[in-house]
């Protein structure tokens, strides 16, 4: 079977519809899977993704010319019919699925199955060709419920506000920050501080009518605030910025895969870990794989040879990695 796909200077092509994939620089038609930094990037003559992608996009880059799919819609790229499913990653994030003729090829982009109501939940497309993440592809990583960590996270800011503490968690502006607050959104009587780099994004969810708990700009509390009793919320580009000296003896915390190892809580010099990640762990991504039924797996990001070892030695996939790509990762723990 003849795999669609090449990956060239620009990032992953496809010969057969003449698109690229979250290409990293300039091309004329790019599929973006989602909006992060890491796969939403400047230049494009032509972005193609779904709608809400688009209008995170929209405030993040600026204007572009774009054409908006919806969730199923397929259209017709030079000789491929091509069509966009919901990825469960962040707020319009979404798989790829192409069809040529001799065969169905699926992109995942970033995904998990984790209940989240910030966005829709994975699609699971049956197909031939199924390229996947490895971000977390380690039996280590198994992630907790929502309602566990939803129930950490309340207990620490209730120590916290007790002891006189502002209560202060980083996480990505984009995905996680909505995440989290969703995760709160019960808290009604409550109100969470939010970094300026977090507020844009979050009223986009407010005007989606996605439930949060209330937030304001911390810029706006009183002046000489304490914010003792108060979570804020601030991107890992805030932690030991003079932003911070706003927030006297707060205690800190990361949200993110990446707690699950006690050594990553360590290097990044904070009180307490929440182990929350907008990634499918290891037990969801083995299941994700065999559920599409494909003949052919392709791994990319993070533990990309593990992963294809393990699916060919333990689960007799024909497993293989998809040489030349690489990442940096902005939003993705």
């Amino acid at each position: 079977m003849e795999i669609p796909l090449k990956v060239l200077d620009q990032g992953l092509y496809c010969p057969p519809g003449d698109f690229f994939i979250d290409a990293w620089r300039p091309v004329s038609t790019c599929i973006v899977t989602h909006a992060h930094g890491d796969h939403a990037y400047y230049g494009h003559d032509l972005y193609i993704a779904s709608e809400d992608s688009l209008k995170i996009m929209n405030i993040r880059l600026g204007d572009f010319r774009s054409r908006s799919l919806k969730f199923g819609q397929k259209i017709k790229l030079k000789d491929t019919w091509v069509s966009l499913h919901p990825a469960g990653h962040i707020l319009g994030s979404s798989q790829i699925r192409i069809e040529t003729k001799n065969c169905v090829t699926v992109i995942s982009g970033d995904y998990k199955r984790a209940l989240d109501t910030t966005c829709l939940p994975l699609e699971v497309i049956e197909c031939d060709i199924f390229v996947t993440e490895s971000t977390f592809a380690l039996p280590i990583y198994q992630w907790q419920t929502n309602e566990f960590i939803a129930n950490e996270i309340k207990k620490w800011w209730a120590e916290n506000a007790l002891n006189g503490h502002p209560s202060l968690i980083f996480c990505y502006a984009l995905g996680k920050s909505q995440r989290l607050m969703s995760l709160l959104a019960d808290e009604k009587e409550k109100k969470v501080h939010l970094h300026g780099a977090i507020i844009p994004l979050t009223r986009l969810y407010n005007e989606l009518n996605i439930d949060l708990i209330p937030f304001a700009p911390a810029s706006e509390s009183a002046r000489n605030s304490s914010f003792a009793q108060d979570l804020i919320i601030a991107p890992p580009s805030a932690m030991g910025s003079p932003w911070m000296k706003r927030f006297p003896s707060c205690r800190t915390a990361s949200a993110s895969g990446w707690m699950e190892v006690r050594g990553k809580r360590r290097q990044r010099g904070i009180d307490k870990g929440f182990v929350l990640s907008d990634h499918a762990d290891w037990n969801a991504l083995i299941q994700t794989i065999e559920d599409t039924k494909a003949k052919i797996i392709l791994t990319t990001h993070g533990n990309s040879e593990t992963l294809a070892k393990y699916l060919k030695e333990v689960k007799n996939l024909d497993a293989r990695e998809l040489k030349g790509l690489s990442s940096i990762e902005e939003g993705e723990d």
